[in-house]
């Protein structure tokens, strides 16, 4: 059995949507004695995160009410690395997805260093061709999970059929096949998106 922790170290100076200073995570540390106490300010979208519904919807779901039971779960990581720009429904009916399945794709996002703004996203009619098919989840090697489409339709697609989206996954070291998928976003109450501590476990069936 092999464990791939496919996460985003949060560190003062990591990269972030678009290099925007105020998405910067702040930590500040204090010591007294022998006793040393951080504290964090931070976005919550930073690094490795899923979305909720209400990130793209004023009624959405909060990402508490997300079940951990959708996000622990068998997964299958999508090798995409040949597609330059953008992500299309074609793409993906080359590949082997499911009804229920939990995919994550893996593109040339995952070999960049730092924040590319021309990073590889997900078209809307991709986003509309895995709500027809019927999936549970779909995850990402990049900070978001489209750019340059107007009113965010792929988020709005598939947020709106309650498939779970995973944006900023670290997949440079993953072979494309199925793995089981731990995927853990902090219970913040009443939020739009909560960093997670994803890990994907190989043989563990």
């Amino acid at each position: 059995m092999k464990i791939y922790d496919i996460t985003a170290p949060i560190y003062e100076g990591m990269s972030v949507y678009k290099n925007k200073p105020e998405k910067q995570p702040s930590i500040t540390q204090k010591t007294n004695g022998h006793v040393t106490e951080s504290r964090i300010c931070l976005d919550v979208h930073t690094g490795t995160h899923v979305d909720a519904p209400l990130h793209m919807m004023n009624e959405g779901k909060t990402i508490e009410t997300i079940k951990i039971e959708q996000l622990v779960r068998p997964c299958k990581v999508i090798d995409l690395t040949e597609v330059n720009e953008k992500i299309t429904a074609i793409d993906l009916q080359k590949k082997d997805i499911q009804k229920d399945d939990f995919i994550l794709l893996k593109t040339k996002n995952s070999f960049d260093k730092k924040f590319n703004f021309d990073f590889i996203y997900l078209a809307e009619d991709a986003a509309h061709y895995l709500v027809d098919v019927g999936i549970a989840g779909v995850a990402i090697d990049a900070l978001g999970i489209e750019r340059s489409q107007t009113n965010h339709p792929t988020h709005r697609a598939l947020l709106g059929n309650d498939i779970t989206i995973i944006e900023g996954v670290q997949l440079a070291d993953v072979q494309a096949r199925s793995y089981f998928m731990v995927a853990a976003p902090l219970p913040i109450q009443g939020t739009d998106a909560a960093p997670a501590r994803i890990i994907l476990i190989d043989g563990a069936f």
